[in-house]
């Protein structure tokens, strides 16, 4: 709505609350219109390298808008954002409640990345990682690792908040900055063989589950792959 990009009755509407009767107003997003039969839709995108999270234009940058269906589904917006150089799982929603419930610091939901290091992690600095290193914005919460590879550059870690560029920031901190990043799970929902650039929609469980761990539950069984 901030951006412009809702309409009510032919009007532009941009006040978060703004009410309205489905019965008689006609909503549109985009040019489309929207009806409350329509229900919310999630989706979720294998993003590639060099694109911008975001969903408005940025000079000749390629941007993610480019790669889901906005004309189908009007109104998705990303849930949280990965850098341009980073790849993987990006989740997409029409449901505003389940992107900000999913993205509450609260909730601690867990997201999984692959990292390539600069040079072989030490036991140190996986150790430093696994307590929470401190960051100029404070310690994180502990993060999960392991390593990938025998040559201790390719490390898997899983943490639990979503600060600004928290990843390469942590492995900063401990002396071994990320050359490459890819997001491989998002809360109980993992990236599979989702090739770089395509979609999927989700399926009523993986939405069902993804609520369970936007409301701080566990997910345990209910992991999809």
């Amino acid at each position: 709505m901030t951006a412009g990009r809702v309409t009510v009755n032919g009007v532009v509407v941009t006040e978060l609350g703004s009410k309205v009767d489905p019965c008689i107003d006609e909503v549109a997003v985009d040019g489309k219109v929207v009806r409350l039969s329509d229900g919310p839709i999630t989706i979720m995108l294998h993003k590639p390298a060099g694109v911008i999270t975001t969903m408005k234009a940025q000079s000749d940058k390629p941007i993610v808008a480019d790669l889901v269906p906005t004309d189908e589904y009007p109104g998705l917006y990303p849930i949280g954002r990965l850098d341009a150089d980073t790849t993987g799982l990006l989740l997409f929603s029409t449901d505003g409640e389940l992107g900000n419930a999913l993205l509450h610091p609260s909730r601690h939901v867990s997201k999984t990345y692959l990292a390539r290091v600069k040079k072989p992690l030490s036991d140190e600095a996986a150790r430093k990682l696994r307590e929470g290193p401190e960051l100029d914005d404070g310690p994180t919460q502990p993060a999960e690792v392991v390593f990938a590879d025998e040559g201790r550059k390719l490390v898997r870690i899983t943490i639990h908040e979503g600060r600004y560029h928290q990843v390469k920031r942590m492995f900063e901190a401990v002396g071994d900055p990320v050359v490459s990043l890819h997001r491989e799970s998002f809360g109980p929902l993992k990236l599979g063989d989702l090739k770089p650039g395509k979609w999927r929609i989700l399926s009523d469980d993986e939405v069902a589950a993804l609520t369970r761990s936007g409301r701080g539950e566990g997910y345990g069984e209910t992991r999809q792959s």
